[in-house]
């Protein structure tokens, strides 16, 4: 049996995964059920797979971090201390995370290899363009898009699905989170032209 992977990603409506200026993490907007809502998600086993760009990025912000940052919420010490692969060219074991192992190669044997292995389902939270050539190469199962109510035109940085190519959605699921938070499930099928 494959193991299922979830490409899992914060966005402004405008589609981006951060921004600079004033914006705070979540851009300032997060609340008790969205905290909630993830930390269920992280509760069950799994596997992260993340691009070494996000693995820098995230084990930046948590030596940088204080206990009382969102970068230590409940749901990302749990990520951080589920086991995880960190797919790089670059990057040498030892980690600065308890349970991760650097996987040489191209992102797309990587994930296709572990996805035929694991026995526990595969989550990867931002990894934005490692997760655009895993959707590319229909590695993608689930989709799990997080909406927040902001527009960061002037602002906004790293354009979640910049560069992808071109998918149909299935939604799968949806729910509203405090009131303001959309949380989109989607299952990606590439979009095939159809000769026009």
């Amino acid at each position: 049996m494959t193991a299922s992977y979830t490409f899992d990603v914060f966005t402004s409506l405008d589609g981006y995964g951060a921004a600079g200026g004033d914006w705070t993490g979540y851009w300032g907007k997060q609340g008790p059920e969205l905290l909630d809502h993830r930390r269920a998600l992280y509760d069950p086993e799994q596997r992260m797979v993340l691009g070494a760009h996000t693995y820098r990025a995230f084990a930046r912000m948590l030596a940088e971090s204080t206990d009382a940052s969102e970068v230590r919420d409940p749901w990302v010490t749990r990520m951080r201390n589920l086991p995880a692969t960190v797919v790089s060219t670059t990057l040498e074991e030892p980690l600065d995370w308890p349970d991760a192992t650097v996987a040489k190669g191209d992102a797309v044997d990587v994930v296709a290899r572990l996805k035929a292995e694991s026995d526990v389902p595969l989550r990867s939270h931002g990894s934005l363009s490692m997760n655009r050539a895993l959707m590319a190469a229909g590695l993608v199962d689930r989709v799990q898009v997080t909406l927040f109510p902001v527009i960061t035109g002037r602002t906004g940085r790293d354009p979640v699905f910049g560069g992808a190519a071109d998918f149909d959605l299935e939604l799968l699921e949806t729910r509203t989170l405090d009131g303001h938070i959309q949380e989109l499930v989607y299952r990606p099928t590439l979009h095939r032209s159809h000769g026009r």
